[in-house]
């Protein structure tokens, strides 16, 4: 299996009140949350690799930056996509976009790193 540049996913979620602001405590607003907005991101990047990866292997994250630059309304979707701009050893360095039916709700970077899911795992125990 290959990783390459180019590859994209693209995800749709439709507003609930579980994803807003206030639900995810980022906030006291009742539209669509940063972090949720974040989480469809990431979830878009970890799709394109779907059938991409190393059996035994995973990806983590590692840094997003991300402009989240007007609200969404419950009842309204969103749609994330995510395209693979950069290879850098393990790093695999994404450009994120977010629209809505008003246009464009968040862009940026997410940048993950490929991992042995073992060996990661035998390091997060105590």
């Amino acid at each position: 299996m290959t990783i390459e540049t180019g590859l994209t996913a693209a995800l749709t979620l439709c507003v609930s009140e579980a994803d807003t602001a206030l639900a995810w405590r980022s906030g006291d607003v009742p539209v669509l949350g940063t972090p949720r907005l974040i989480a469809l991101c990431e979830e878009a990047a970890i799709t394109a690799l779907a059938g991409h990866l190393v059996e035994g292997t995973t990806t983590v994250g590692l840094s997003v930056r991300l402009d989240h630059l007007h609200p969404v309304a419950i009842g309204s979707t969103v749609k994330a996509e995510a395209s693979l701009d950069r290879i850098e050893g393990r790093r695999l360095v994404y450009t994120v976009t977010a629209h809505d039916d008003r246009g464009i709700v968040a862009a940026g970077k997410v940048t993950r790193v490929v991992i042995d899911r073992e060996a990661f795992l035998a390091k997060s125990t105590a």
